[in-house]
Parts: structure tokens; sequence; C-alpha cells
């Protein structure tokens, strides 16, 4: 099983729901995130980076120059990074961005995995 946390914005190079930390991103841009929410997000960001590798390919195509169009899911064993995610979920909340944890067993065509997560090209019946 692969979760993954989205909110109800599209991303309008994907297409797809957005995930936390591109709404994070948005919330600071628009000055609306307090000074204490935005260092615990900042935390969480800093955890990630030292607890999570960034997926070496986002592609299906090996080619050079090719469209980066994998979602990352997390395996469901990584509870760790789940009990981050959920840290990070009540911070977007408590300013009205609503968070879904979403689930699936069938992620799509896998071009990445780590003992943490994978990264997958979704397949059309997919939820994202």
């Amino acid at each position: 099983m692969f979760v993954r946390f989205v909110i109800r914005q599209l991303d309008p190079k994907s297409g797809r729901r957005q995930g936390l930390f591109q709404a994070a991103k948005d919330l600071r841009e628009s000055g609306a995130l307090g000074r204490e929410d935005n260092d615990a997000l900042e935390e969480i960001r800093d955890w990630f980076n030292t607890h999570l590798e960034r997926p070496s390919r986002l592609s299906i195509s090996s080619r050079p120059n090719r469209k980066a169009q994998a979602i990352s899911w997390f395996r469901s064993t990584a509870s760790r990074h789940i009990g981050k995610m959920r840290d990070f979920q009540r911070i977007l909340e408590s300013y009205g961005v609503a968070v879904e944890m979403i689930k699936t067993r069938r992620p799509g065509y896998i071009v990445y995995e780590d003992k943490f997560q994978i990264a997958a090209h979704p397949f059309s019946d997919t939820q994202t």
C-alpha cells in the first residue's frame, strides 16, 4: 500500500492535485503564514531533506530533457515519514487548507523507489 498527502488545488504543470510542500510554499508566499508555523514547516522540510532521498528519476523516458511526470508516494511502512506529514497537515489545516491522505495499491509505472517511497507515473485510473 502507498500513501500520498494532497490538497484540492491542481498543479498547473501536471494537472494533478498538489502535495503539501507546494501548498506550504504557496501559503508562505501569500504572507498568511505566522512566524512560529513558518519555523515549524521549515523544520519539517529540513527533516525530510535529511531523512528522505530525492528521487533520481521522475520520468518514464530515459531520454535527455524528458518531462518529469512521476508522483511521489510513501510506502505505508514509512511510519516516521507519514507521522511528519501528519504534523505538516495539522499546520496547513489550521490555515484552512484541506488536506487528504489518499491510498492506493496501484500507483502507476514505478520509475524510482527506495526504502521509504516510490515515484510513479500514474495509471489513468489512479487517484491522484
